[in-house]
């Protein structure tokens, strides 16, 4: 059984640190520009909740319009 010591573990997470920094980058995405912006007029729909219940976008609109949100669950 080979003795490990602190100059082999050193060595070993320096390596493992130069390979993660060899990585390409990554593409950042501009998360603004997905989805409707705020302000645009998002199409009519006719979508059903978690409950069946029917829901359209002249249905949820109030005096002061209406705001939309989306929010994927961890079980999709």
């Amino acid at each position: 059984m080979r003795e490990l010591t602190l100059s082999s573990v050193i060595a070993v997470l320096l390596g493992l640190f130069a390979g993660a920094q060899s990585n390409p980058p990554r593409t950042r995405i501009d998360v603004s520009k997905l989805g409707p912006q705020v302000g645009t007029r998002v199409p009519d729909f006719n979508l059903a909740d978690q409950n069946g219940k029917r829901w359209t976008l002249q249905s949820i609109t109030g005096p002061k319009g209406a705001m939309l949100v989306f929010f994927r669950s961890a079980d999709w």
